[in-house]
Parts: structure tokens; C-alpha cells; sequence
């Protein structure tokens, strides 16, 4: 599939007017507790959705290479526990290279076209960006594993570094993206400067900043946090008490933002997806349920741009930590009882 670009000199000005109308009409939808439009429209029926893929890629297998890759739905690993739902920074699943000689040339064209279909064809360019700048390229680090069977329950994984995608066809009950995910950038090596220069995943954070400069003293006061969570805590808090400021306590406008950079953090991912997250984020009362952190510690350069921060709601998790550079741990369900093996 070809990157599309997108260029504002040479898109028509209706086109860039539409583009903000849109975007605008789905942070109010996401305010008022309603599915934006932008997250409406599902994919998964396609013949040539990842799930058809996927299940056309698990029929090709041979006897030998389903004993490396495949694994029953709840298989559990000795070290690793519950194998399909952990997710990880820096991991494989399984050790053959998704372009290496154990799959066939048409097989390591399906598993493209997968990868390709989780992520939204405007946000390819920036993806693969991120894979050449963290692994070399594509194929370099990446690996896949099947979970189930096609026709029952069923599930694509990918892993590598700075990144656990899924494909599921919503055989995982409860839970957006499949399960946990994760997606991060190391643009100019592990240790990264202020404003992260070329990281295709900082304008998320930038959005987030906007908001903090909305608050006013006293709310600014209760956004800030003093101490960072451990790097991969993404599972959800049973008491309920989530740190920042409640999003029911900010104006109408500073929510409008808030809603903003919701759309931000989906956008990189096919409508189906999106839809589900959205439908997850609804089935716990909204944004409104949800606090915003921001977190003072590890702030790059002392400038006050907090590189870390957290949306967090009952059953919903979007962790950006920016330091050294970017990891996001994300995980979202429809139910606080959704347990997460990380």
C-alpha cells in the first residue's frame, strides 16, 4: 500500500476547511458523550481486512511453522504468563523476522498488508519512519504470533521494539486494539532533546501541553504530579482514585481540548479500532470520568513541557512517557475487571 501523503500547499483550501471542520465537530461529539463521526465507520467486514488476511495467512502455514507461531488462546508461557495479552516495550513473541526465509514470499506479503491495515493509511509514512529510525526499517525486528483458531476465537500479534499492534475481529471481549498495545519513537537515539525533534509521536504531547496552559492556577496545581508511575503500569486502579485533575472539574472549553487530544491518540489507527476505543471510553461514562496527570519529574531540559502524562479513567489507560524518549502503554476496555498481563 502507498503512503498517503497529505500536504496543506497543495491541498485545495475546501479541503484543509473540511479537514478542521472535522476534526473540531469530533472533539465536540467526544464531549457531548457521542461517537464522533471520524470513529463511526467499521473495516472489519472487508475481504481484505487484517482479519481475512490474517486467517488466509494461518490456512498457508505449514505443520512446521504453526508450531513455531501458533498457540492456543489462552496459552500460557512460563516466564511470560498469559502469552496473547502481554505487551511489552521491547519484545518478540516468537523469533522468526516477519521477512525472513521462514515465510514464503506471499506470506511475508500477507503479514504487510496486515500490519498495513491496523494502522490508518495516512499515518503510514510516519510509522514506517519510526521502524527505520528505532530497527532499521521494516522486517528488521519485527515478529508475529497467532493466537486460536480462524472461525473461533482468533487473534494477529505483532511485536518488536516500540511496538505491539493486534488484529482480533473482536474475539478478545471487552477491550479495544485487541488488548494492550504499545507504540514508541527514539528519533534521535535513546536519550532525546526537549521538544523531541523529528519523533512522529510528540505533536500528542504537544496537543496534551496546550491543555495544561488552559488550566488556571489552583487546577494546575492539582494536574501536577510529583511522581512518574513505573514504566509499564497500564493495568486499571480498583479503587478508583486516579491522579491529575478530574476532567468533570475543567470548563466546557478546556475539555473541547482534552477531546482534542483524544482524537490525536486514535488517529493513528484503522476506523474500526477507533470506534471501539470510543465505544469502550463510552461504556465508562466519557471523558468526564477520566483525570489528566502531568508529571514534573523527568521533565527534558526543565522548560516546562511535560514530556510525561496520563489519561486515565476507570477502565482506560493512555500512558505517554517522553523520557528518555517516547514509550505509550495503552489500555483500553469496556470493564475494570479486565485484567492486563504486563
Amino acid at each position: 500500500m502507498t503512503p498517503i501523503r497529505i500536504c496543506r500547499d497543495c491541498d485545495s483550501p475546501a479541503d484543509v476547511s473540511r479537514r478542521e471542520f472535522l476534526r473540531t465537530a469530533g472533539a465536540a461529539a467526544l464531549v457531548a458523550g457521542t461517537t464522533p463521526l471520524w470513529a463511526q465507520a467499521a473495516d472489519t467486514s472487508s475481504a481484505g481486512s487484517p482479519e481475512s488476511i490474517s486467517q488466509t495467512l494461518y490456512e498457508s502455514l505449514k505443520p512446521e511453522q504453526r508450531k513455531v507461531i501458533c498457540f492456543d488462546w489462552d496459552h500460557m508461557d512460563k516466564e511470560r504468563g498469559l502469552l496473547r495479552t502481554r505487551v511489552a516495550n521491547n519484545w518478540n513473541i516468537t523469533e522468526p523476522n516477519v521477512t525472513g526465509e521462514f515465510y514464503s514470499k506471499d506470506q511475508q506479503a500477507m503479514i504487510r498488508q496486515i500490519f498495513e491495515g491496523i494502522i490508518h493509511p495516512e499515518w503510514h509514512e510516519r510509522i514506517y519512519k519510526q521502524l527505520e529510525d528505532d530497527a532499521g526499517g521494516y522486517g528488521n525486528e519485527q515478529s508475529i504470533a497467532l493466537f486460536g483458531k480462524p472461525g473461533e476465537k482468533f487473534e494477529f500479534v505483532m511485536t518488536g521494539r516500540h511496538m505491539t499492534i493486534r488484529a482480533d475481529g473482536n474475539s478478545a471481549e471487552h477491550v479495544a486494539f485487541g488488548g494492550p498495545i504499545f507504540y514508541g519513537h527514539a528519533a534521535q537515539g535513546f536519550n532525546e532533546e526537549p521538544n523531541h525533534p523529528g519523533n512522529v509521536f510528540w505533536p500528542q504531547a504537544v496537543a496534551a501541553n496546550k491543555v495544561f496552559e488552559m488550566l488556571d492556577g489552583k487546577q494546575r496545581e492539582k494536574a501536577l504530579v510529583a511522581k512518574l508511575p513505573r514504566e509499564q503500569a497500564s493495568g486499571f486502579r480498583a479503587d478508583g482514585m486516579f491522579p491529575g485533575i478530574p476532567l468533570s472539574e475543567m470548563t466546557s472549553d478546556q475539555r473541547m481540548l482534552v477531546a482534542e487530544v483524544m482524537t490525536k491518540l486514535v488517529e493513528p489507527y484503522r476506523p474500526s479500532d477507533r470506534q471501539e476505543a470510543m465505544k469502550c471510553l463510552e461504556s465508562q461514562g466519557g471523558l468526564e470520568k477520566c483525570s489528566l496527570a502531568f508529571y514534573s519529574d523527568q521533565d527534558l531540559g526543565n522548560d516546562k513541557i511535560w514530556d510525561c502524562w496520563r489519561l486515565e479513567g476507570p477502565s482506560f489507560v493512555w500512558y505517554f512517557r517522553g523520557s528518555p524518549h517516547v514509550h505509550v502503554w495503552v489500555n483500553v476496555a469496556d470493564d475494570p475487571s479486565v485484567k492486563l498481563n504486563a
